[in-house]
């Protein structure tokens, strides 16, 4: 009941917050600037839409030098908050891999679509092969990305299995992997619940893993060393 209770307030104050934040004053921005030069107003944004909806972001580890891109963020795909907690804690210019559907989306859309995110349709190999070559140019140009090798949320609040994606990029690019574990957003908003529940969210950075560290491995081999680490990040 008080979960229910607190989520009729928060939905609402995290809803007005967004539109007038988001949709007015960062998206009027975004006519004119580049989003680039917008991180460090999105990180503030991001973390003032975490705490309007009851959550606490706490940081652990050390995020990677600017200068040391390009980085493919791979983390554990949570909650809708994920997005959110990396946005606010890394500290340069980021864009992403996301799902094809959420570019139809108001606002959200526009703004995804600007902050240079690749849409991707899991379900259509052809498609999904072109969205990760997209990928692997905008690395080589030295744009860092992060993404859920897992592809979706969780249904569970375990750690499910990797997609091989993520992996090819890296190989073909030689990007530095930076692994992060997400705790306490499955808790906070889970897929199949509507309701928030106020908490704490963690975000670990765990130790980058550079080209000549996987340059022998195979692609699976990859994808299951970069699990372990982030297994590891999750469960300490």
């Amino acid at each position: 009941m008080l979960k229910t209770l607190s989520s009729l307030i928060l939905w609402p104050l995290a809803f007005i917050v967004f539109i007038i934040i988001v949709g007015g004053v960062y998206l009027f921005l975004l006519l004119f600037i580049h989003p680039e030069k917008l991180h460090p107003l999105a990180r503030i944004i991001c973390r003032i839409l975490l705490a309007t909806s009851g959550q606490w972001l706490s940081v652990r580890g050390t995020p990677p030098p600017k200068k040391g891109q390009p980085y493919l963020y791979l983390f554990n795909h949570q909650s809708l908050f994920d997005s959110f907690m990396l946005a606010a804690a890394i500290p340069h210019y980021i864009t992403a891999v996301g799902a094809n559907k959420q570019f139809s989306w108001p606002v959200w859309g526009y703004l995804v679509r600007r902050y240079g995110v690749i849409p991707i349709k899991r379900r259509e190999l052809k498609a999904a092969i072109h969205s990760l070559s997209l990928a692997e140019k905008a690395v080589k140009e030295g744009i860092s990305f992060i993404v859920s090798p897992e592809g979706t949320r969780t249904l569970t609040g375990e750690l499910g299995e990797f997609k091989k994606g993520a992996f090819h990029v890296a190989k073909n690019t030689g990007v530095t992997i930076v692994p992060i574990g997400i705790q306490g957003a499955f808790e906070a908003k889970s897929k199949n619940d509507w309701r928030i529940k106020p908490g704490l969210l963690t975000l670990h950075f765990g130790k980058a893993i550079h080209s000549d560290e996987f340059r022998n491995m195979t692609v699976g081999q990859l994808r299951d060393f970069t699990r372990e680490k982030i297994s590891d990040l999750i469960q300490s």
